[in-house]
């Protein structure tokens, strides 16, 4: 699908310069990719970012100026084409959580291999939300803390699956009633619903369920 003459077109931004040049020597190694630009601060990041609209930012998290979890939300916000990976030290529920409220549309450790990171590169172009695998053991462990038994007797409709399933694509409220040619009312209506129904409380712990526990719930007719 990519390739050198269709690369996939990346901006990346950490503030340690050795990171960077490990960043810059494994992104070269993929000749279906093609770095526009680097960045060492969030603000230069956004700004980069505005510059060559690209096809991926990849952030580190904590950087001067802006954080990434700040630059991703600006880029959702006004550059909803472009998507977003995090690149991160961080391992816990809590930046994930904020990661994926914000529209990341994937999250990698730093420790992530490098086969696995350019895999990942190209899985999120297809439409994927791409995480480590450390980060998806950490936050179905902190989900499931409740019990196995009582979430795997959860029943949704037919259409509150297919609500999750855009939620777990990352889709707003309104790119979801545009898919299933429904109101903006309604979507949030099955949303209040399906977080009443898995005793969820806030959005963040939604798109969590959506996008790493959709297979513990059955759908009823």
């Amino acid at each position: 699908m990519f390739s050198e003459q269709n690369p996939i077109k990346i901006v990346f931004a950490d503030d340690h310069e050795v990171v960077r040049a490990g960043i810059r020597r494994l992104l070269s190694t993929d000749k279906s990719i093609r770095i526009l630009d680097e960045a060492s601060n969030g603000s230069d990041a956004y700004e980069l970012v505005l510059y060559h609209r690209p096809d991926i930012a990849l952030l580190d998290i904590m950087m001067p100026s802006k954080t990434g979890i700040e630059v991703t939300k600006l880029i959702k916000k006004n550059l909803p084409d472009t998507l977003v990976v995090l690149l991160t030290a961080f391992e816990d529920a809590s930046h994930i959580e904020l990661a994926l409220s914000a529209g990341a549309d994937g999250y990698l450790t730093k420790e992530t291999p490098a086969k696995e990171l350019l895999a990942s590169l190209h899985s999120v172009m297809t439409g994927e939300r791409v995480l480590s695998k450390s980060i998806v053991m950490l936050v179905q462990n902190k989900f499931m803390t409740k019990g196995n038994q009582h979430d795997e007797q959860i029943k949704i409709t037919k259409r509150e699956q297919e609500i999750l399933n855009l939620i777990a694509q990352g889709k707003t409220s309104s790119e979801i009633a545009d898919a299933l040619f429904l109101s903006a009312r309604t979507v949030e209506s099955h949303r209040y619903n399906l977080m009443q129904k898995l005793g969820i409380k806030n959005t963040a712990g939604l798109i969590r369920f959506a996008v790493l526990n959709s297979d513990l719930v059955s759908s009823e007719e």
